[in-house]
């Protein structure tokens, strides 16, 4: 009997935050398949998920997945496509055997996960794949949580966009929007500060850099942020209200 394949969100980076489903999902799947954002590097969600859940007998994998802009609608990368490729294979090896595999995700898988283009991938190979989804808690939730505000209420407009946005469709988004949460804001702070300077929303803009991890920090001068070497896991709330 061929096994199922599970893309599942194990939150921003408290292991508390790791939802009942997401911990029983990995304690039943023989194969945990996860992503590494650097080569013959540790794997973040593979360090979340472990603190919370044993990985005795487990069959544990990491692959590296490049860090590479991909714009839907256009041909990714190719050493893109290829990580997809093979790691779409080595899954369907296991899952063809048997296997259930789990693939950890940081955050929620619904919003700029890997774990959803090697979905993609694996329907592409193999239309029979049974695959299942658990969502898990978002950076976008936990920093809302973690900076005290709101993210919509009553009838206000809610975007999420990645920082690496030409300026153009970013200021348009500011322009038309109630609240803004920039992700991967990390390499373009500058670009980002400038942008919110000139809309005179610096005021109104907090950034969360390392949401719900012990070394947690609330940036609510941003003006600060911009000559310090700001960890990935940040993330900028620009609220008007």
């Amino acid at each position: 009997m061929q096994g199922t394949f599970y893309v599942v969100g194990v939150g921003p980076g408290d292991p508390e935050l790791l939802t009942l489903k997401a911990a029983r999902i990995l304690e039943k799947c023989d194969v945990w398949f996860a992503p590494s954002a650097f080569k013959h590097g540790d794997s973040m969600a593979l360090k979340i998920v472990s603190g919370e859940v044993s990985t005795k007998g487990k069959k544990i994998l990491t692959h590296y997945f490049p860090m590479k802009l991909v714009h839907r609608g256009k041909d990714p990368d190719p050493e893109v496509t290829a990580a997809w490729q093979e790691a779409a294979e080595i899954i369907v090896g296991h899952l063809r055997a048997g296997k259930d595999v789990v693939f950890p995700t940081l955050g929620d898988p619904a919003i700029y996960s890997t774990g959803y283009y090697v979905c993609e991938t694996l329907q592409k190979n193999s239309a029979d794949i049974k695959i299942e989804i658990i969502p898990g808690v978002s950076a976008i939730g936990a920093s809302s949580a973690a900076a005290g505000l709101p993210l919509c209420l009553g009838d206000e407009r809610l975007v999420v966009i990645p920082a690496t946005f030409e300026n153009g469709a970013m200021r348009d988004v500011l322009a038309q929007s109630d609240t803004v949460v920039f992700m991967k804001v990390h390499k373009v702070m500058p670009k980002i500060v400038k942008l919110l300077d000139e809309l005179d929303l610096l005021d109104q803009a907090v950034l969360v850099e390392r949401c719900s991890l012990g070394d947690q920090k609330i940036w609510t001068n941003i003006r600060d942020a911009v000559d310090k070497e700001i960890h990935y896991f940040s993330t900028i709330i620009v609220r008007r209200h």
